[in-house]
């Protein structure tokens, strides 16, 4: 796993059968990763300056950024790259100058494939209204949406007045964008036990022996022997060996990293580490999860309702005015999630539609698409009022009235009228522009006739239901004294 070569357009006759013309798109919503030191972007930050103590104006200021860090006498100096650069230095995680490459082509795709093939997203827009734009607390995250949002509408797709668009984040205890081990506590016992059995299982094996041989004479004295749990782990080589091999060779190991043998057994191993409790246990994937799946299916049946919970009271509106577009939008189109490498890969393997898959590659993305067969009679009712805000602490969430909209209401509570609404819509998986296949959709009557890609929304919501928590701090607290592996088999995907 490096960064993701990606294919090239889809072909016309690609199209047509990817997009059936009797299926209209409704909402996408893209998951991508960022990519990984050259950090250019050092030399021309920006940052909001207030310029008159009555609030009254604000302009940017621009400045450019050194690291110092410890020199060998403990004084401070200047930390520097290849041939003594110390002005394109990156911190630790920062999306590098090849992390912005990659993730500006990649919305440059998002809209050869949306705004140019498809002509489902307009080629030009006055504000982002009609985008949900979110990331993770983590700023590589950050500019990574950001990066893929100006490729997808570049400087010359927006009109002169277009105004800053909303991007929403959320702090770390609430973050669930990626599997927050540091925020719920029971996912933490979860991951612990799974890394510890994969760690019974390959410490000692041929495979483990076959990397010592290879790279253990550059562990440290206090970890000489490469293992799951060593230190550093061997995920955490992975990670390194896949962020220099992604950039030049001037960041390069010594090639007894780059053993294509040994990065085969690496990814394996790594990927077993870290996800195999997603495949395997109902719980691993409600608590890892369970908290994004039932966000992005709250947002596909707040688009169909027409409530505002398809995202749209989030990003639209100006102060406290949210029920409406900046331009008069009353709905979302397409939403972009800067997250990570973890998420993408828990997202699939919950839907049991990572089987065989390597670990996801720097700037790998999942589109989720939801169509609407046009030749069933639409059956929307007038909007519902949206659901009442919370507030930053969230005290308002036991005080708050349930909604009258479907939001997170599971299949089995849902009326019959409210099923009714969402007959005849389709949700398809793409990731890294491959169709993927939900184990639980290919059932008879559970998928598009012909196309089993295409899974029908009441059978992806029935799936997504069952992993998705009710409240998610509070089932973090749950179960903290019982077995972290469950009973009996509990595959993913149905």
């Amino acid at each position: 796993m490096t960064t993701l070569v990606p294919r090239g357009p889809y072909s016309d006759e690609e199209l047509r059968k990817l997009y059936p013309t009797n299926l209209k798109l409704q909402l996408v919503q893209i998951l991508l990763r960022h990519d990984w030191p050259y950090c250019n972007a050092a030399k021309r930050f920006s940052s909001v300056v207030m310029t008159k103590t009555d609030w009254s104006t604000w302009s940017e200021l621009q400045w450019r950024r050194r690291i110092e860090t410890f020199g060998d006498d403990d004084r401070p100096v200047l930390a520097a790259g290849p041939q003594g650069a110390v002005d394109t230095v990156c911190q630790l995680g920062e999306l590098t100058d090849k992390g912005r490459e990659t993730t500006l082509a990649l919305g440059e795709r998002l809209r050869h494939l949306y705004v140019d093939q498809l002509n489902f997203m307009p080629r030009i827009i006055s504000d982002a209204d009609i985008i949900y734009l979110r990331a993770t607390p983590m700023s590589r995250a950050l500019d990574s949406v950001q990066q893929s949002f100006v490729g997808m509408y570049p400087s010359s797709a927006r009109t002169a007045s277009f105004p800053p668009p909303t991007i929403i984040t959320r702090a770390a205890a609430d973050e669930t964008l990626f599997p927050n081990e540091g925020n719920c506590r029971r996912f933490s016992q979860l991951g612990r036990a799974f890394a510890q059995r994969t760690a019974d299982r390959w410490n000692d094996s041929k495979e483990m022996d076959y990397l010592n041989a290879l790279i253990s004479k550059w562990m440290p004295e206090s970890s000489p022997r490469v293992a799951v749990d060593s230190h550093p782990r061997l995920s955490g080589i992975m990670d390194t060996v896949n962020s220099t091999l992604a950039h030049g060779p001037k960041t390069r190991l010594p090639s007894a990293f780059y053993d294509s043998k040994g990065r085969d057994i690496i990814d394996k191993i790594g990927t077993e580490e870290w996800f195999s409790g997603y495949k395997e246990s109902e719980e691993y994937r409600k608590l890892g999860i369970g908290a994004l799946v039932g966000d992005i299916v709250t947002r596909m049946v707040g688009s169909i309702e027409g409530s505002g919970n398809d995202g749209l009271l989030e990003v639209a509106g100006v102060e406290g005015d949210l029920g409406k577009g900046r331009g008069g939008e009353s709905d979302i189109k397409f939403a972009m999630s800067g997250c990570h490498d973890t998420t993408l890969a828990a997202v699939l393997s919950s839907l049991g539609a990572f089987g065989g898959e390597m670990w996801p590659p720097y700037t790998s993305h999942i589109a989720v698409e939801l169509l609407k067969d046009e030749s069933v009679q639409a059956d929307r009712s007038a909007p519902s009022q949206p659901a009442p805000r919370q507030s930053f602490l969230g005290a308002s969430r036991k005080k708050t009235k349930p909604s009258s909209t479907m939001m997170r209401k599971s299949m089995h509570d849902l009326t019959a009228e409210e099923k009714a609404k969402l007959q005849g819509y389709f949700v398809r998986l793409r990731y890294n522009d491959r169709p993927m296949i939900i184990p639980g959709c290919k059932l008879p009557g559970k998928h598009l006739e012909g196309d089993e890609t295409f899974c029908t929304l009441e059978a992806f919501k029935a799936i997504a239901d069952k992993f998705t928590p009710r409240i998610w701090t509070e089932a973090c607290m749950e179960g903290l004294d019982k077995p972290a592996f469950p009973r009996s088999p509990e595959p993913a995907g149905f």
